[in-house]
């Protein structure tokens, strides 16, 4: 049986993995009590311990992390921070981004789990460009919106605990306004992007759930494509799929609001396409949990991948 640890289990992140492996009897959870994480020497001993450590820390927690167990450790590990997203060494984890991906996990030692705003933007972009209808040079702009647990447990507690002096009232707010958001390089390499996108985040009084959109101009794309094409392509991408599935075109149209909670303590992913048929653009929209495919329901979909077997109902 599958030894797993989750060092950081007592974040926001982690929380959320434990609650999902809770349950499970085809794996065995090795865990710190909370007063002992800071226990650098039984830290190691449980990540040497483990057939696959899973990382939700801080990037500077999860470099160091990786470092305790050198290159002679066979411990498997799933980071789900920012600080191996980019690097090549490691197999990204996004396991419907291309046809040999999921096999790709399934033999890695070293898997980054993707960031929330990223899935939803890869899910988008990449597989218009691996399907030649977007220009790599194209100027990307990303707007999208989080539920307020993406921030962890500080943001979370800024949004609840009205005692607090650093209290956070609104009911919905931008950030990252030096358009220099730490998600951008992920986009823009996962994507298979040349020109950097322009990324707004912003979050709302909501605790879970996600909406990213990416508007485009049709006549911009290559071959200018209608809004039926633009579909066609995605769906191509994703048929097959259960955890990320593309919207029935007619099914979208039809909609005429779009509620960035509705796969609350879902781990799946839903893109839509909107426009006008015979219009100018075409918006394309992501709609996730912030927690679940793009935190800790993806970085269970990776352990089981890595493992090779099937979580028991």
């Amino acid at each position: 049986m599958a030894k797993i640890f989750i060092d950081g289990e007592h974040g926001t992140t982690g929380l959320q993995i434990r609650s999902r492996l809770a349950e499970r009897t085809d794996i065995e959870i090795i865990s710190i009590p909370e007063e002992e994480r800071r226990n650098t020497a039984l830290r190691e001993e449980f990540l040497r311990e483990a057939d696959i450590a899973i990382l939700c820390l801080p990037d500077d927690g999860a470099k160091e992390a990786v470092s305790m167990l050198g290159v002679s450790s066979t411990t498997r590990i799933i980071d789900t921070s920012t600080a191996h997203r980019v690097d090549p060494d490691w197999v990204y984890g996004f396991a419907e981004s291309d046809p040999e991906r999921a096999e790709q996990i399934a033999s890695a030692r070293f898997v980054s789990n993707p960031g929330c705003y990223s899935t939803g933007a890869i899910g988008i972009l990449k597989p218009l460009v691996d399907a030649g209808l977007l220009p790599t040079e194209y100027p990307i702009t990303i707007n999208a919106v989080s539920g307020y647990t993406g921030g962890g447990k500080q943001l979370i507690a800024q949004m609840e605990d009205e005692s607090r002096p650093d209290y956070l009232g609104a009911p919905h707010f931008l950030y990252g306004l030096s358009l220099a958001h730490k998600h951008v390089p992920e986009i823009k390499i996962r994507s298979g992007l040349k020109r950097t996108p322009l990324f707004s985040p912003s979050v709302g009084r909501f605790a879970q759930g996600m909406a990213v959109q990416v508007p485009l101009h049709l006549a911009d794309l290559d071959g200018s494509p209608s809004l039926r094409s633009v579909h066609e392509a995605l769906a191509e991408h994703y048929r097959g799929q259960e955890i990320v599935t593309v919207v029935d075109i007619d099914e979208s149209m039809a909609i005429q609001r779009l509620d960035p909670t509705s796969l609350n303590g879902k781990d799946t992913m839903k893109i839509y396409v909107f426009g006008s048929e015979g219009g100018e653009h075409v918006n394309l929209v992501a709609i996730l949990d912030n927690l679940g495919k793009g935190a800790s329901g993806a970085a269970v979909q990776n352990m089981d991948l890595m493992l090779g077997i099937t979580p028991v109902d």
